[in-house]
């Protein structure tokens, strides 16, 4: 059996992340070889654009203390977590894809040889743009994110080095959508069928 992989989608909020994964996942909904994963989030289950399984605090620190979890990160108040049934789809080699944490890639790559680093790039003026378009956060917030993702990406391009493909997220949603469709099919070659 060709061995599967764990595909992690990062990338700076306000990137189209969550966009990116809803197009691949409706484009591909039929294919057998891949699934994408739902994020356990401690975040109204209407709050933003990402289809996630609301958890509250208590219920996400009691799965967490249960070993429920392949991996869990905290960001800007909220917990996330990727339920241990990846580590199941792996094993029966479906690949997976994740929508991650740039912070955690390290913990990630100990614990899956197999990770690939998607990161969805997106030029400062075009995010500052969506980060205020989405109007979340105070722009001094805003600029901080902007700094936050400066100091990430040059760290992170050195460090996973193999692990990592770019995908330029700039233009419509359709364009980059269809680079992502083919980055899939073309990493995960013959168990997606196009």
């Amino acid at each position: 059996m060709e061995k599967a992989s764990l595909i992690v989608i990062v990338g700076p909020s306000g990137c189209g992340k969550d966009s990116l994964i809803s197009y691949a996942r409706h484009k591909l909904a039929a294919e057998s070889g891949i699934v994408f994963c739902h994020r356990y989030i401690t975040r109204a289950a209407n709050a933003g654009s990402e289809n996630h399984i609301h958890l509250t605090e208590e219920e996400f620190t009691s799965r967490k203390s249960a070993g429920l979890f392949a991996m869990h990160w905290q960001s800007y108040g909220h917990h996330y977590g990727i339920g241990i049934e990846i580590n199941q789809w792996l094993a029966k080699g479906v690949s997976v894809v994740v929508n991650g944490s740039r912070s955690h890639i390290a913990d990630i790559q100990d614990n899956y040889p197999e990770l690939k680093v998607v990161w969805v790039d997106v030029n400062e003026a075009t995010l500052k743009q969506r980060l205020i378009a989405r109007g979340r956060e105070p722009l001094d917030a805003i600029e901080q994110r902007l700094q936050r993702n400066k100091t990430f990406f040059e760290y992170d391009k050195r460090r996973l080095q193999s692990r990592l493909i770019m995908l330029d997220n700039n233009a419509a949603l359709q364009e980059a959508g269809e680079q992502l469709i083919l980055l899939l099919r073309n990493h995960l070659g013959s168990r997606i069928c196009a």
